[in-house]
């Protein structure tokens, strides 16, 4: 489920550059396209295109029913920084903080060097001493300091 799911995401992201940021198609034909259900198409918008990871998702459904993908544009890195700051949650899992991350780079607010330390930082490997139940909200206090760091860069 994870390769299709990077696959999906992958090439909405690229159907959103291509078309200067804004999206617009239906499920059934994304769907088509990497050879999915539609299911897995709202499962990836609901998990990897929410507006704390910098996109604003619409959508109707039923017959000639659509998708619309956009990312927030945000006129400055602090901006986003401070977007990000304030949409992280109580707790954070690895795979949310790397979604974090992958959008990090992709405004240019770190470089891939800056990328692996974080990942390194806030890996379940790196939180291991932590109890389970705990690992989450270490997390994002950890990520919180990253981004109160870069924000202040």
């Amino acid at each position: 489920m994870a390769r299709l799911s990077d696959l999906i995401e992958e090439t909405i992201k690229h159907m959103i550059e291509q078309n200067d940021g804004t999206v617009e198609i239906t499920r059934s034909r994304l769907a088509e396209l990497v050879n999915c259900v539609p299911s897995q198409i709202t499962y990836v918008l609901s998990t990897r295109f929410t507006n704390g990871q910098g996109y604003l998702v619409e959508s109707r459904r039923g017959g000639g029913g659509w998708i619309r993908v956009q990312r927030v544009e945000l006129g400055r890195s602090s901006d986003y920084l401070m977007h990000a700051l304030n949409s992280i949650g109580k707790e954070l899992s690895q795979h949310e903080a790397e979604i974090y991350i992958g959008n990090f780079l992709d405004y240019g607010i770190i470089i891939g060097q800056d990328a692996r330390l974080m990942r390194a930082a806030l890996s379940d490997n790196a939180l291991s001493a932590i109890d389970v139940e705990h690992r989450a909200k270490v997390r994002m206090d950890i990520l919180k300091n990253m981004l109160t760091c870069l924000f202040l860069r």
